[in-house]
């Protein structure tokens, strides 16, 4: 074996910096590690000579790396480069990877492992692989788990089409991350310059139009149909899709709990709200577009509805317990199904679509003045500040500027949604997986949106479980600003109300003393951003609220992210 020092060539470094251009990178998001240094002397030599390489990030933690990876994903839709370090550093951001892998981002996840610990001729490879490193069955073995595919890349020869082979895999549906175990030996060896073919976007799959029309017939028959979609939005063009759909048929839609995304617009009146409950004894047609989970328990069965799935991967491979109940499946790609269903809401029944339509839009103003009534009872509250308000605050300052919304609240997420009233595609995320990654998706989806205001909305709990100092060290050092607004409770609420659902009366309960909850012992949140000159605020009183909010946001958009805490009052 020859190692790059002592050869001619280039090496396997600019083997993966070569593939991952070919593949359409935009970015290389990196938490260093020992064994890129042949990755980063080719991008080195790239720069030097003026050839096209994708940019670098330079990043303190594999959560900000992988998160970023994710929120820029969301919005691009297409894969990047996430570069770790070593089993460690896998398992550091494993969390996040595993969180792309539920939101369905695609990403070629890469870290390393030395084959011969220093008893090979040539470069050593340093002792801390063999002391402290490594791991049996090597990296690729753990991010099978957490990826959509995982395995190890044997050979220098092999490493460019291995690289395009994992961002294939990881762009088609269900798009996910895929990992690949470069060995650091193969990084240093020498490489004879074979590049990868420049991959193109995935072809798409169809539904017959036999099975469109199969559905369309019980569309046509149906008296009272809805439908549930938890990230149809999160296809590409699968927002404006479901609203053509919805209005060619007047059909209601519900955004359950478990939406991740903006799917349809929250001021249309065929918007049904956040709650499948009233539909299951009264629903006659279900249909689940890009629905993974819609019924909670999972055996809590429609009583009388036709059920029809409308997803290209309806059975997610990644879900563990995963029940639909399905009559139907319309498969292939989701936005096509919906247009073609659309094209055939033709010679609909007049009195039955009528009356659909109009028992919606009753529902639909009775939510609004059931929003506009919590608004106003927010805003006339004087012992603290009420989450409500914090919401409808921030809709009405984002109106008129494209704002998108990253939200990791737990307790407060069905308070963000309902009264935020996104209206627009890629306007709102939820982050997926464990908390502790929405300042890195923000990051990440300000990184492919920088014109637009990003806003973060986060629990004082999951504020810190987030990597807040590598976080904010790359908000400043690549310029992404963003509006970090905590719902401050001082309690991790989510836990607590569990031990009291367990346990009402329970000694917990009797001596008032809740473990594992108490957060009101930490400092204030918003100070840690001061080190890094960044824009802060506290906030304990609703006169203060909008105001704080109207100079954090101009801090923003004069390029520095601001952190409003809100100490709310539930």
């Amino acid at each position: 074996m020859t190692y790059a020092h002592e050869a001619r060539g280039v090496d396997g470094g600019d083997a993966l910096v070569s593939a991952f251009n070919a593949v359409g990178a935009d970015y290389l998001f990196c938490s260093s590690g020992s064994e890129w240094a042949p990755v980063w002397e080719s991008l080195a030599r790239h720069h030097r000579d003026g050839t096209p390489a994708p940019e670098y990030l330079d990043l303190t933690h594999e959560t900000v790396a992988a998160g970023m990876a994710t929120g820029y994903g969301l919005l691009k839709r297409r894969p990047q480069g996430v570069l770790l370090h070593a089993a460690p550093g896998l398992l550091q951001g494993s969390m996040a990877v595993h969180g792309a892998l539920l939101a369905g981002v695609p990403m070629v996840v890469a870290s390393s492992e030395s084959t011969t610990y220093g008893d090979a001729p040539g470069h050593d490879p340093g002792g801390q692989w063999y002391r402290n490193l490594s791991i049996v069955g090597g990296p690729h073995g753990i991010a099978q788990p957490f990826t959509k595919w995982a395995t190890e890349a044997a050979s220098v020869h092999t490493l460019p089409t291995m690289v395009t082979r994992a961002a294939e895999l990881s762009w088609r549906a269900p798009a996910g991350p895929a990992y690949l175990n470069v060995p650091l030996e193969i990084l240093l060896e020498d490489w004879d310059g074979r590049e990868a073919k420049p991959i193109v976007e995935p072809g798409t799959t169809h539904s017959s139009p036999e099975q469109a029309d199969d559905v369309a017939a019980l569309l046509r028959a149906a008296r009272n149909p809805v439908i549930v979609t938890e990230t149809s939005g999160r296809e590409e063009g699968g927002f404006e899709a479901l609203v053509a759909f919805a209005e060619a048929w007047q059909i209601p839609v519900v955004e359950p709990d478990s939406a991740v995304c903006a799917n349809f617009p929250r001021s249309h009146p065929l918007h049904a709200g956040g709650d499948i409950g009233p539909w299951m004894d009264e629903a006659d047609l279900i249909l689940l577009v890009n629905c993974r989970a819609p019924f909670y328990p999972p055996s809590r069965r429609p009583s009388k509805a036709t059920v029809v799935v409308i997803d290209e991967v309806p059975q997610r491979p990644h879900v563990v317990y995963q029940v639909l109940y399905a009559d139907r499946y319309l498969e292939g790609n989701v936005t096509n199904s919906l247009r073609q269903l659309a094209k055939r809401a033709k010679d609909l029944p007049g009195d039955a679509v009528a009356a659909r339509r109009a028992a919606q839009e009753e529902r639909h103003a009775a939510e609004q003045v059931a929003i506009g009534r919590a608004e106003t009872d927010a805003a006339e509250q004087t012992a603290g500040v009420d989450p409500v308000l914090v919401a409808a605050s921030l809709r009405t300052l984002l109106e008129g500027r494209d704002g998108i919304v990253v939200d990791e609240t737990i307790t407060h997420s069905r308070v963000v949604k309902r009264h935020l009233k996104t209206s627009v595609p890629d306007s709102y995320f939820y982050v997926q997986g464990g908390l502790g990654q929405g300042m890195a998706v923000a990051l990440g989806v300000k990184l492919a949106s920088r014109e637009r205001p990003v806003v973060l909305t986060v629990g004082d709990g999951a504020f810190t479980y987030n990597p807040v100092i590598p976080s904010y060290d790359a908000s400043r050092t690549y310029e992404l600003p963003l509006l970090v607004v905590v719902f401050n409770n001082r309690v991790y609420k989510s836990m607590n109300l569990n031990h009291r659902r367990f346990y009402p009366q329970g000694a917990a309960a009797e001596t008032g003393e809740w473990l594992g909850t108490d957060l009101r012992r930490l400092p204030r949140l918003a100070a840690f951003a001061e080190p890094f000159g960044m824009h802060t605020e506290t906030v304990d009183a609703p006169d203060a609220l909008v105001p704080a909010l109207e100079r954090a946001l101009k801090a923003v958009a004069a390029g520095t992210t601001a952190v409003v805490d809100v100490l709310v009052s539930r």
